[in-house]
C-alpha cells in the first residue's frame, strides 16, 4: 500500500514492500560543512512526499551552508523496490533517500543503509520514541524518523447533533453510547467500517499490548492466537456491530470517504486527507465534518493506531555520507520539522513540535494518540504477509461471521506461517 502528503487535512498512510542490496562503500571524509563546492548530493524522495515550500527551504538553506548543490530527485511508487534495491547495490546510488518506516528493516538487514547513531546523539535525543523505533534495527540507528501520520474519527456533525450528542467521547464507552444514540436515532448509519479496515485493526492490537508474530525455533510464526489478539478484535467487532459495511471488503472497496460523503454516515475510522476526498465528492458536506482522536479504554490514554510514515536512510555506498548527514540535520532541525508540519499536517518527529499543528482540525485530532501509537511488526519478513490476499484480513472477517477468534487464527496459521518464512 502506498503512502502520499496531502497539504491541507495531513498525510496519509503508504507502505511500500521493499528489500535492498547494500554496497560497501567508503565515505571520502571531505564533506565538512561550508568546504563543498563543486559537489552535488542526490536525494530521492517519493512523490508527493516533499512539499514545495518545505523543499524550497531547506535546498537553500542547504547550499548555502554547505556550498554544495542538492539535486532532488522525484520518485513514482510504481517500480520503486526494483529501482532502490538496484540503485543500493551500484556504485552510485542516492545519497539520501525516503524509505517507508515498517520497511527499513529489509534494507538494514542486507546492508543498505549506514549507520547513524552519532547523528542521533547530535541532533535526535528527543525524537518521538514511537516515531524512532522503526528506524532502528537489531539496537542499530540506520535511518531518522522524518514524518508520521495515524487514524482519526471523521464525524457528520449535524447527524450527531440530531442525535442530542453535545460533546466527543473522550473514552471508548463513551463514544459506543454516542453511536447507539445514532442508531436509536435510526436516520444514519452510526459508523462505516468494514470488515476488513487492518490497519485500525492493527492499532487496536498496539492498544492491547499485543503481538502479532512470535519467535519458534528461530522463526517468525503467527501470534493469532494469543488472547491480547482476540481481545483487540472483540473490540474491532463491537465497533463493526454499529455499521452496515460488508464484513468481507476493507475500506477501500468501496472508498470510504465517497461513502460518508453521502450524508448519511455517523463516523468512519481513516485518516485526516480523506475527509479532502469525501469533499471532493460532495463539497455540501465540509461544513459537517468534525474531526476527534480515537478514544481509548479510559480517558487519558487514546486508543493505540498504526503510525504509516517515513524515514530517511543514507546509502551505505555513498561517497559523501558527511555530507548527506549535513543534509538531514538541516532538513530534520526543529525549524524545517516543524514547517513540514504546518505546511503538510504531518505528525513531526519530536512532541516539542506539536505546536506547529494548531488550526489543522484533522491534525490535531491525530496528535494525541502518536505518543502510544506503534507499527506492523518491524521484521524484514513482515512485507509478505500483507501483500493481497492478506490471511489477517481472512481471520477478521472469519471472526466477524461468527468463529472464535482462536478458530479463526487456525484457520489462517498456515498461511501466515508461510509467507514469514518469505523476504522480499
Amino acid at each position: 500500500m502506498k503512502r502520499g502528503l496531502i497539504a491541507a487535512t495531513g498525510v496519509a498512510a503508504m507502505l511500500v514492500s521493499v528489500a535492498a542490496c547494500g554496497s560497501g562503500g567508503s565515505d571520502d571524509g571531505g564533506d565538512d560543512a561550508g568546504g563543498s563546492q563543486g559537489k552535488k548530493l542526490t536525494v530521492w524522495f517519493m512523490d508527493g512526499s516533499n512539499p514545495p515550500g518545505w523543499t524550497k527551504a531547506v535546498q537553500a538553506e542547504f547550499e548555502q551552508k554547505t556550498g554544495a548543490k542538492l539535486d532532488i530527485q522525484v520518485q513514482k511508487w510504481d517500480g520503486i523496490q526494483q529501482k532502490l534495491t538496484t540503485a543500493l547495490s551500484e556504485s552510485n546510488p542516492p545519497d539520501v533517500f525516503e524509505i517507508g518506516n515498517t520497511q527499513t528493516p529489509s534494507y538494514a538487514e542486507t546492508g543498505g543503509l549506514a549507520d547513524l547513531k552519532d547523528l542521533k546523539k547530535e541532533i535526535g535525543a528527543d525524537w518521538t520514541d514511537s516515531l524512532n523505533k522503526p528506524a532502528v534495527f537489531e539496537g542499530t540507528q540506520y535511518a531518522a524518523p522524518w514524518y508520521a501520520a495515524n487514524r482519526v474519527v471523521i464525524y457528520n456533525k449535524r447527524i450527531w447533533a440530531d442525535a442530542g450528542i453535545k460533546d466527543v467521547p473522550k473514552t471508548r464507552a463513551d463514544f459506543f453510547k454516542d453511536l447507539q444514540a445514532i442508531k436509536d436515532k435510526g436516520e444514519a448509519e452510526p459508523l462505516y467500517l468494514p470488515g476488513q479496515n487492518w490497519y485500525f485493526f492493527d492499532g487496536l492490537t498496539i492498544g492491547t499490548g499485543a503481538d502479532l508474530v512470535k519467535k519458534d525455533g528461530g522463526k517468525w510464526v503467527s501470534n493469532l492466537g494469543d488472547p491480547k489478539v482476540a481481545k483487540a478484535m472483540d473490540v474491532y467487532k463491537q465497533y463493526q456491530a454499529f455499521s452496515q459495511a460488508p464484513k468481507d471488503k476493507d475500506e477501500a472497496t468501496p472508498q470510504q470517504a465517497d461513502v460518508f460523503a453521502k450524508g448519511k454516515t455517523g463516523a468512519f475510522i481513516g485518516m485526516g486527507w480523506e475527509a479532502a476526498t469525501a469533499i471532493k465528492a460532495n463539497p455540501q458536506i465540509e461544513k459537517e465534518i468534525g474531526y476527534f482522536t480515537v478514544p481509548g479504554e479510559t480517558a487519558d490514554k487514546p486508543e493505540g493506531v498504526f503510525l504509516g510514515g517515513s524515514n530517511l536512510a543514507i546509502a551505505e555506498g555513498s561517497k559523501k555520507k558527511d555530507l548527506a548527514k549535513e543534509f538531514l540535520k538541516i532538513a530534520l532541525s526543529d525549524k524545517n520539522e516543524g514547517a513540514l508540519s504546518k505546511e503538510v499536517g504531518s505528525i513531526p518527529n519530536k512532541e516539542s513540535l506539536l505546536a506547529n499543528l494548531k488550526g489543522n482540525a484533522a491534525a490535531e485530532a491525530a496528535a494525541p494518540a502518536a505518543k502510544t501509537g506503534g507499527t506492523t511488526p518491524l521484521i524484514p519478513e513482515w512485507a509478505a504477509v500483507e501483500n493481497a490476499p492478506n490471511p489477517i484480513k481472512a481471520y477478521m472477517t472469519a471472526v466477524l461471521n461468527g468463529k472464535s477468534p482462536e478458530d479463526a487464527a487456525k484457520q489462517v496459521e498456515a498461511e501466515m506461517n508461510k509467507r514469514l518464512g518469505q523476504k522480499q
